[in-house]
């Protein structure tokens, strides 16, 4: 039988939207620029609001840390900041004058998001702030925003990362803005941290999950169309290939519930005539 047509982007929007459970919380921020959007706000995006609409309708998406539960599908365009007029006009359950507001972030009320960063290590570190030595940085960037929120107070983080290569996929990131799972379990204990982490990377090429107990990432699934040497020369830490099983292909009903209902105007992910 032959597979329906779907776009990198798709394949990984619902194969995150299945990981959500019903009465969850999921948070996820506003992103610049094209790549880092799609991957930060836009996949995320359209995959709670997939979940919302199959198994899980009492999820909460959380977006831009004020705006709970818009319509998504109203969007023609991704807003471009976070308090953009667009958004504020959004149909929503309900918009927060006060920061945290009904969710605290502190108190564990978020039960996953999604975070990026310009360097990734094989302990799933990740680092939006420089590269470089801190004190004399080659380039300095945005900073820690609130990775660290992400890394420790959120029941599981998921690291969203448009550009899957050696530079970005490093062995020990230049600095790290968000903790992950250095010495496992044990590790983080060590450090006071027992709640959270990262649960995956999700690249254009692949998925990493983590060996919690030995503390690294390992390949989850391989994307259709990308061989198990593209990954391996992508990365610049050591990765097991063998026997890791592609990532599973959406159903045609799958697709079109997420570019008929979810996404109709191609706003949160282009559809694939447009990529």
């Amino acid at each position: 039988m032959k597979r329906p047509a779907c776009s990198r982007e798709e394949l990984i929007t619902i194969l995150l939207a299945k990981q959500m459970r019903n009465g969850e919380v999921g948070f996820t921020g506003l992103a610049t620029g094209s790549a880092a959007a799609l991957y930060i706000t836009g996949i995320p995006l359209a995959a709670m609001s997939f979940a919302q609409h199959t198994h899980a309708p009492d999820l909460t998406i959380l977006l831009a840390g004020w705006c709970i539960n818009p319509d998504l599908s109203q969007l023609r365009a991704l807003p471009g900041a976070e308090f953009d007029n667009a958004l504020q006009q959004l149909p929503c359950e309900a918009q927060m004058q006060a920061y945290p507001g009904h969710y605290a972030v502190r108190r564990g009320d978020v039960d996953f998001g999604f975070g990026s960063g310009v360097q990734v290590d094989r302990q799933g570190n990740i680092n939006s702030t420089c590269i470089g030595d801190y004190q004399q940085p080659r380039v300095r960037l945005v900073g820690s925003i609130l990775l660290p929120e992400h890394m420790t107070c959120f029941g599981r983080e998921y690291l969203m990362m448009p550009s899957h290569e050696t530079r970005t996929f490093v062995e020990q990131v230049d600095y790290i803005s968000g903790v992950g799972w250095p010495g496992g379990e044990a590790g983080r204990a060590a450090l006071g941290l027992h709640h959270g982490g990262p649960q995956w990377i999700v690249t254009p090429k692949a998925i990493f999950s983590f060996n919690r107990q030995q503390g690294h990432a390992q390949l989850h699934s391989i994307h259709p169309g990308v061989t198990p040497e593209e990954v391996r020369s992508s990365t610049g830490f050591s990765v097991d290939t063998d026997e890791v099983p592609a990532t599973p292909w959406p159903t045609a009903e799958e697709l079109s519930l997420l570019r008929r209902v979810v996404n109709p105007y191609g706003a949160l992910i282009p559809h694939p005539e447009e990529v």
